[in-house]
C-alpha cells in the first residue's frame, strides 16, 4: 500500500557530516563543468552547432556547460514527436505512469546533493536555497504521482437504476512546458510531471539561464524509465521557438511560468486558432506578483522583521512570492523599519559556494542591470535606508535594499523588480493597509503580521490574494500543504501542489451503458 505523502525533510546543514556531503557534492559537479548538452527529441540527442554558454552568476567568467540551440524546424519536429509519442502513452495506465514519477523522485532524493550543487553553480543560489529547492522537485514527483491514483479510481457519481455510469480522466495531448529559472528544479520538476503523469506528453523549452539543470533532469526522467518521446528537451530562445511551440495546431496546451508580459502573449497568441487545430488550447499561467506584508501596530516586531527579512531577501528576493512591499501602521512604522534594516544590513552576501553565504548574485547581466535601475528609481521616490550598492565585481551581486517612505502609487511599489529591494509604505488605519496592499495588479502572495483577531479576519476577507499568510513570512509554500497560485495578472491561480491541480491537464470522460 502506498504511504501516506509527506514533505520532504530539509538537510540540517548544522550538521558536519551533511557540511561535508554537500561540500563533496559542489567538489564532484564542480569537475563536470563545461560539458556539452543539446536537444533531445525522442530520445535522440541533437547538435546544432549553435552553442550557448551557461554561466555562473557569481563567477561570470566560469562556463557551467555548453548547451546547443533549438531552431524553429526543431521545435517543429518535437511538437510532431511528442503527438507521435501521445499515442502510446496515454493508453499506460495511470498508476503505471505514477510508477514512473516515483522512481524519479527515489533517483531524485538520492542524488539530492548533487542537484542542488548544480543550482548553487548555475542559479546562485546558496546551499539552503538549493537543498529547499531539490526538495520541492521530490515533493511535485510524489504527491502527483499519489494524485494521478487517485484520479486513475472510479470517481463517484449519482446512481440511476438500469444504468452504468462511469467518469474517468483522461489526457489532453501534447503540453509545452515553460519553466523560469528561479526553481530551476522545483518548478520544472512540478510542471513536466503533472503533465505526464496526466497521460500527456510534453516539449520543455527550459528558462535560457539555467538550462543545464534543465537538462540534468531530462537525464533523470531518462534513467527512471520514462518512455521515448514522453518528454522532450528543447533548449533555446523563446524569442525563436517560443511562437513555433505555443502557434503549433498539435500543441493542446502551454504550462507557463514567468514574466507578466510573456504570460499575457502566450495567452493571446494561444487564444487563436491555427491551422488544422481542433481544440481551444488551455493556458496554465503563473506571472509573478508584488507581494505585501502588512505590520499591525500590536504586532511582535521582531517576529516581523525577520518575516520580512527572509521573504524580501531569501535568493536575493528573486521569488515570485518575495516581499517588495511593507505597509506599516505609523504608530510602529520607524522601530519596524529599523529592526528590518539591522537584518538586512547582517545578511552575508557573497560566493553561494560558501556555506556561510546567505544571499549569492542575482541571475545575469539584464536582471542586475534592471534592479540597479529600480534601486535608482527609487532613491527619487523615496529614502534609502540602506543597501543599494554592488558586491563582488566577480558576479552579479547587490547588497539587500530599503526604501521607505513610499507613496503606494510609486513604481517601486507598483512593478515587479525581481530583486533584493524592498519598498515600506506607512498606513494610518488597518483598514488603509488593506486597501494600499490590494492597490496592485497583480494578487499572488501576502501577509499579515498582528495579534488582532479582528483584523486577521478582516484580511481574511478583504486581503485579494491567492496564498495568504499569518504572523509568517510570505515564501515557501510547501507541496500538498499550501497549494500556490495567484489572482489577477499574478496568473490563473492554478494551485499547484494542490488536490485539482492534475485536472488542467486532463479532461473528463463519461461513458453511460444503458443494461
Amino acid at each position: 500500500m502506498m504511504e501516506t505523502f509527506r514533505n520532504e525533510p530539509f538537510t540540517d546543514f548544522s550538521l558536519a557530516p551533511n557540511r561535508a556531503a554537500f561540500q563533496a557534492a559542489l567538489s564532484q559537479t564542480g569537475a563536470e563543468l563545461g560539458r556539452s548538452f543539446g536537444p533531445v527529441i525522442g530520445g535522440r540527442r541533437l547538435a546544432t552547432g549553435r552553442r550557448r554558454a551557461s554561466i555562473n552568476p557569481a563567477k561570470t567568467d566560469q562556463v557551467i556547460g555548453w548547451v546547443d540551440q533549438a531552431d524553429p524546424g526543431l521545435a517543429d519536429e518535437a511538437v510532431r514527436t511528442a503527438a507521435a509519442a501521445f499515442e502510446a502513452w496515454k493508453r499506460v495506465s495511470p498508476d503505471a505512469r505514477a510508477r514512473y514519477l516515483l522512481k524519479a523522485a527515489a533517483l531524485l532524493r538520492r542524488r539530492k546533493a548533487e542537484f542542488s550543487a548544480w543550482m548553487v553553480y548555475e542559479a546562485g543560489k546558496s546551499w539552503v536555497e538549493a537543498d529547499v529547492d531539490t526538495a520541492e522537485a521530490i515533493d511535485f514527483l510524489e504527491f502527483y504521482a499519489r494524485e494521478m491514483m487517485r484520479l486513475g479510481e472510479r470517481q463517484p457519481l449519482v446512481r440511476l437504476a438500469g444504468e452504468d455510469n462511469e467518469l474517468t480522466y483522461i489526457p489532453l495531448g501534447v503540453g509545452v512546458i515553460i519553466p523560469p529559472w528561479n526553481f530551476p528544479l522545483a518548478i520544472l520538476a512540478g510542471m513536466t510531471a503533472s503533465a505526464v503523469v496526466a497521460g500527456n506528453t510534453v516539449v520543455v523549452k527550459p528558462a535560457s539561464p539555467t538550462q543545464v539543470i534543465a537538462a540534468k533532469f531530462a537525464e533523470l526522467l531518462e534513467e527512471a524509465g520514462v518512455p521515448d518521446g514522453v518528454v522532450n528537451y528543447l533548449p533555446g530562445s523563446g524569442a525563436e521557438v517560443g511562437d513555433v511551440l505555443v502557434d503549433h495546431p498539435l500543441t493542446r496546451f502551454v504550462s507557463f511560468t514567468g514574466s507578466r508580459e510573456v504570460g499575457l502573449r502566450i495567452n493571446e497568441r494561444a487564444a487563436r486558432l491555427s491551422p488544422g487545430q481542433r481544440w481551444i488550447k488551455r493556458v496554465v499561467a503563473e506571472m509573478g506578483g508584488k507581494d505585501t506584508i502588512i505590520v499591525d501596530e500590536d504586532s511582535d516586531l521582531e517576529l516581523a522583521a525577520s518575516a520580512i527579512a527572509a521573504s524580501a531577501f531569501g535568493f536575493s528576493g528573486q521569488k515570485c512570492s518575495a516581499c517588495s512591499r511593507v505597509v506599516a501602521l505609523e504608530g510602529i512604522y520607524d522601530a519596524l523599519l529599523d529592526k528590518v534594516a539591522e537584518r538586512a544590513r547582517a545578511i552575508r552576501v557573497g560566493d553561494p559556494q560558501q556555506p556561510d553565504t546567505e544571499m549569492g548574485p542575482v541571475i545575469d547581466a539584464h536582471a542586475y542591470a534592471k534592479i540597479r535601475d529600480y534601486i535608482a528609481i527609487g532613491q527619487t521616490e523615496g529614502r534609502l535606508v540602506t543597501g543599494g550598492g554592488m558586491g563582488s565585481p566577480d558576479g552579479f551581486f547587490l547588497e539587500p535594499t530599503i526604501i521607505a517612505d513610499v507613496e503606494p502609487d510609486a513604481r517601486i511599489a507598483q512593478e515587479e523588480i525581481f530583486g533584493p529591494v524592498v519598498a515600506f509604505l506607512k498606513a494610518a488605519s488597518f483598514e488603509e493597509a488593506i486597501r494600499i496592499a490590494n492597490r496592485t495588479e497583480y494578487g499572488l502572495t501576502g501577509a499579515v503580521i498582528s495579534r488582532s483577531r479582528p483584523h486577521l479576519e478582516q484580511a481574511r476577507d478583504e486581503f485579494h490574494v491567492g496564498n495568504l499568510y499569518f504572523n509568517r513570512k510570505c515564501t515557501g509554500a510547501l507541496v500538498g500543504v499550501h497549494p500556490f497560485g495567484g489572482f489577477n495578472l499574478s496568473g490563473t491561480d492554478s494551485k499547484a501542489g494542490g488536490r485539482d491541480y492534475l485536472l488542467l491537464f486532463t479532461q473528463a470522460k463519461v461513458v453511460s451503458e444503458k443494461l
